[in-house]
């Protein structure tokens, strides 16, 4: 019997897309391969089934993990593929056979040329491992082991017992392109991860205030757009110098209101920025009521600088636990948590506004002198770095 391990992949929400489903498989299957760039391996697309062959088996491991990371995959698991035959399933499905305990075997049978229907082949199946094995038994309901057991019109069948979960969503790439403000906490890496599970494509933005800000708290950002590039693909940094404007909103505005002023024209110049580049929309990471920024009050006065562009926030209604769990869930945590301070820490107000008032803000803006030039400056200035997929 000749069999060979192969790697089953499962889409999720890609199945339910109707008309344009092979748009949004074409962009799956392209971010597939992009993922194992590096890697020698043959790609077989069959009827709702992708399967990776031909691959070195010192490499399956790392071909896993690259593969759990691609959103639009639902799960994947490592299959024996042998020849559809019942003697050849037999022999197969020993290598599968658990020690002892309850177990089932599960069988699809999208072969209808086969003279015998999937209970019947598994209680075939079944039926054979409890001759080879006095220790195991029979629950179709709640067994310790499941054997799966994938019989193809293409001749061929694929057994394996574990499913691997996969990071689910949408094909990145499918759903526009974004510009997230990115920073060095834990919140905004995981609001460009969220968005790129629906599919978005994540070009960054950061702002930097040097010298009051280290080149070390610049290279943090640099290290967790690296480290979202395993999920998100190659990212496109802006790093803008805001130090002028952080010194003229410091000179010109109330204390209290100074934060309020630095998140407006912060996504004033994002906006510009994203426009520039085709990005439909700006993320950030703000998460209701988390700091004085975040009130539904602030949120409506920083929104009033965006004039044209939606502004996503995917974490609005998520607790810090909650935001925390994710970062350490995509290894941006240990990252997040070094102590170089980004410029929304600089000239940090002892009591800033925490319900602002619209008026009062644009007010307090308009004292700045040469803000219209600071800005142009900032967006033209802007160094601009290709963060790419490490592999």
């Amino acid at each position: 019997m000749e069999e060979k391990k192969v790697i089953l992949l499962r889409y999720g929400e890609v199945f339910l897309k109707g008309k344009n489903r092979n748009v949004f498989e074409k962009k799956l299957i392209e971010n597939i391969k992009n993922s194992l760039s590096g890697i020698d391996f043959k790609f077989i697309r069959t009827q709702n089934r992708y399967y990776i062959e031909d691959y070195q088996e010192y490499e399956q491991d790392e071909i896993i993990d690259r593969l759990t990371k691609v959103f639009g995959l639902h799960s994947l698991s490592v299959a024996t593929k042998i020849k559809t035959d019942y003697d050849n399933l037999k022999k197969a499905i020993l290598e599968f056979m658990p020690e002892e305990g309850t177990f089932r075997v599960s069988v699809k049978r999208a072969d209808k040329r086969l003279d015998m229907t999937s209970p019947q082949i598994g209680a075939m199946l079944g039926g054979y491992l409890l001759s080879k094995n006095k220790s195991l038994s029979v629950d179709l309901y709640y067994p310790k082991s499941e054997i799966f057991v994938d019989i193809r019109e293409s001749g061929y069948s694929y057994l394996f017992r574990d499913k691997i979960d996969c990071a689910q969503g949408m094909p990145v790439g499918t759903a526009g392109r974004g510009l997230l403000l990115l920073s060095g906490g834990f919140d905004s890496p995981v609001a460009g991860y969220r968005m790129a599970r629906r599919g978005m494509e994540i070009y960054a933005i950061h702002f930097h205030s040097y010298p009051h800000t280290s080149e070390l708290a610049q290279q943090k950002v640099i290290d967790l757009a690296q480290k979202l590039t395993k999920y998100c693909g190659n990212i496109k940094l802006f790093v803008v110098k805001f130090t002028e404007i952080q010194q003229a909103i410091h000179e010109f505005c109330r204390e209290d209101f100074m934060i309020t002023i630095m998140r407006r024209i912060m996504v004033e110049i994002a906006e510009r920025i994203a426009q520039q580049n085709n990005c439909g929309a700006l993320i950030t990471g703000e998460s209701l009521g988390q700091v004085a920024s975040q009130t539904t009050q602030s949120i409506t006065v920083t929104n009033e600088a965006v004039k044209l562009l939606p502004v996503f926030r995917p974490l609005i209604g998520l607790d810090k636990y909650e935001i925390m769990d994710t970062a350490e869930k995509i290894d941006t945590y240990k990252i997040s948590e070094l102590p170089y301070e980004d410029c929304c820490t600089v000239f940090l107000p002892k009591n800033p506004v925490i319900k602002p008032n619209l008026e009062v803000a644009k007010k307090e803006q308009s004292k700045i002198e040469n803000l219209d030039k600071m800005i142009d400056e900032a967006v033209n200035g802007a160094d601009i770095l290709d963060i790419k997929v490490e592999r």
